[in-house]
Order: C-alpha cells, then sequence, then structure tokens
C-alpha cells in the first residue's frame, strides 16, 4: 500500500550525551554522532519504509551536499525520493541536535529549500496513486496552503484516500495558518504544545474540541510520557469522548522523532484496517523504539518486532 508524504525535509547532526557546550576551543568527547533523514515528511516517510509500506516522498531540498545525504539515506531504506525537488542555490534544511542525557533535545536550525515549497512541487497524479497522503509540516511549507491544493485533498478524500498531518514548529503564527488545512484532512496529529498554541486553549481537552470542530475525523495529541489524547467523531468509529493512550515504558536515549514515528505507526494500523485507537498505540509502539537509540530513524526495524512491544509486560 502507497504512502505519500509531503513536506519538510531535513537533516540531522545529533550527538550524546551533551551536558554543556564547551567554551572556547574546547573538545568534549561524546558517546556516539549521526547523521539521520528527519523531518515531519521525510522522518516519517523512513519509519513507514521500514514497518512495510511503500513510500513516495515530495518536498523540497538544496542542490547541496546535505541534499546528496538526504536522498541517500532515505533511499537507501527503501523511499522513492526521485520526485523531491531541488533548489539550485538553496540550502538543504538542517538541524544539529545536542542530546541531554535525559534525552531532552534543544536544537540549532535553519530552515532551508522547505520554506519555498508549493503545489507545483506536488504531482497530483503521485497522490492519486496513494492509499493515504501524510502532509508533514504544513506550518513550515506554508505556501501549501492555496484553494487548489485544498480542493485537491478533497478530491483525495472523496476517493477515499486517508489524508493525515502533523505539524513541525511551535511558532502561534505558523500554526494559525495551518489551521486552514483542518477541514481538508482526516486525521491532525499535533504534539501537546502545538494544539494549545494553534486554538489558545487552556486544557488539552478544549484544544482537541477546537481542532476537531474545524473538520478532521479525529484529533489525536501527543504527549511524550505521557501518551497520546484521543478525540474521534463517530464518521471515525469513536464517540465524541476524549481517550488517553499510555506511553510504553522504554529506555530513553533520544525523543527526536518520536513524533514523526508516532505518525507512521498510526497510519500503519489504519491501512491494516484497524480502529483509531488501535491505531494510535501501533504509533505509541513505534515512537518507543525510536526513542531507545539515537535519531528519528533509531530502533524501528519492522513491523512484527514494533508491535511485540504492544505484548510485552512493561
Amino acid at each position: 500500500m502507497t504512502v505519500v508524504t509531503v513536506g519538510v525535509h531535513i537533516v540531522d547532526i545529533l550527538t550524546r550525551p551533551v551536558e554543556h557546550i564547551p567554551p572556547g576551543q574546547d573538545t568534549v568527547l561524546v558517546d556516539q554522532i549521526r547523521l539521520t533523514a528527519a523531518g515531519a515528511a521525510a522522518g516519517t516517510a523512513v519509519d513507514l519504509a521500514k514497518l512495510g509500506n511503500q513510500v513516495i516522498s515530495l518536498g523540497a531540498i538544496g542542490d547541496d551536499e546535505l541534499g546528496d545525504f538526504l536522498l541517500m539515506v532515505m533511499g537507501r531504506h527503501g523511499v522513492d525520493v526521485s520526485h523531491i525537488r531541488r533548489r539550485p542555490g538553496e540550502q538543504t534544511a538542517a538541524s544539529i541536535l545536542p542530546i541531554r542525557p535525559d534525552g531532552g533535545r534543544p536544537s540549532f536550525h535553519v530552515p532551508g529549500a522547505n520554506l519555498s515549497v508549493t503545489p507545483a512541487d506536488v504531482d497530483p497524479g503521485i497522490l492519486c496513486t496513494a492509499k493515504a497522503v501524510h502532509l508533514g509540516g504544513v506550518d513550515v511549507t506554508f505556501g501549501l496552503g492555496d484553494p487548489a491544493f485544498f480542493a485537491l485533498l478533497d478530491s483525495l478524500r472523496a476517493a477515499g484516500t486517508i489524508i493525515t498531518m502533523d505539524l513541525l514548529s511551535e511558532m502561534p503564527d505558523l500554526l494559525g495558518m495551518a489551521k486552514a488545512f483542518l477541514p481538508h484532512v482526516d486525521y491532525v496529529l499535533p504534539n501537546e504544545s502545538q494544539a494549545l498554541l494553534m486554538t489558545g486553549a487552556k486544557t488539552l481537552e478544549e484544544a482537541a474540541e477546537a481542532l476537531l470542530a474545524e473538520g478532521p475525523k479525529a484529533v489525536l495529541i501527543t504527549m511524550g510520557e505521557k501518551g497520546s489524547h484521543i478525540l474521534t467523531t463517530p464518521e471515525a468509529g469513536g464517540a465524541v469522548t476524549g481517550e488517553v493512550v499510555p506511553a510504553l515504558k522504554t529506555e530513553v536515549s533520544d525523543t527526536t522523532g518520536c513524533g514523526d514515528a508516532y505518525c507512521a505507526g498510526f497510519i500503519t494500523g489504519l491501512l491494516h484496517g484497524q480502529d483509531v485507537l488501535t491505531a494510535a498505540h501501533w504509533g505509541t509502539a513505534a515512537a518507543a523504539r525510536v526513542a531507545t537509540g539515537l535519531g528519528s530513524d533509531a530502533g524501528i526495524t519492522d513491523l512484527p518486532s514494533t508491535l511485540t512491544l504492544l505484548t510485552t509486560p512493561s
């Protein structure tokens, strides 16, 4: 089953453990340094491929060495990257993440070519081949907020394609613009902070209700170690009441990419015919796998080993 991811593509440069930035030109020895494909489209695409899906990724990157690396590593994991646009003279988006011993992840980020993504970078013919389309980081790829693109999403939904949406930033202005996508998607998966900033609500329950009122079938708010808060409409197979899917206990090395993994697991569950809550448990298992290693692609090897977490006693 084909999934198309659309949106943010980033190269992450990660190192751990980092307790402080050394002064001057001092050197600190660390245990590990990695480069990974990341971002709400690229990172999710890699995880989706590892979970057994056929994946095509769409977006924009620079015509630079980081872009070369991103295409190489995504392709190595089985993602079709042949339709990603390369922008001469622009930089591929990248982040440097010094990971704290507790798994926290401050970052230094350059948005690069992601800011230039428009509907012209998204081939409607490719989207029409998909069982699911994942919009990754529409608050950053705000150029996709075009009436013609919304009409395309509506036609895909009418034909039975699942449309999911994730966010990247925690900037109120960008998140406010992303609300325009809500009537055109089936499932929205923000984190706790994004949901509150996007709606101006004081509680997660109020935020979920506000987001659901904008048009999606279900809202899944990820809350880190507290799990995820789920609110669905009857159309999505659940009562309009909130339910919390607890996180799985795991040894946390790095939380980078856990949200992307949750999206990948959730989408995979839906494509296997699972209901929203069961698919959310699949997302929870994928996120737990990623948290055990360094980077957004860590931990996940395949779907069966990921799902064993749901049957393993804690």
